[in-house]
């Protein structure tokens, strides 16, 4: 099957910026616009994936962070953790 990047960034730019609370939008996608256009196709699949968490699993995820071991991390559960809003 064929790949469109165009299409996968938009939808996950789309699901990025509408999570239900204006907090996670405005965290989710300011990451996603800081990492998108940089992604192969698998890391893009990948961060779909990652933006279709439910914001409970997300913040889950934030809270145990220190107890996961960073070497079963993929790149963007780590570019997550280390990124910095502005």
């Amino acid at each position: 099957m064929k790949i469109n990047k165009d299409d996968i960034k938009k939808r996950i730019i789309y699901r990025a910026s509408y999570r239900g609370t204006k907090e996670m939008d405005v965290l989710i996608s300011s990451f996603v616009k800081s990492i998108i256009n940089d992604m192969t196709n698998e890391e893009l699949l990948e961060l779909e994936k990652f933006v279709n968490l439910s914001d409970e699993d997300l913040i889950k995820l934030n809270k145990n962070f220190n107890n996961i071991k960073k070497q079963n991390m993929n790149k963007i559960y780590k570019s997550f953790f280390n990124f910095k809003p502005l």
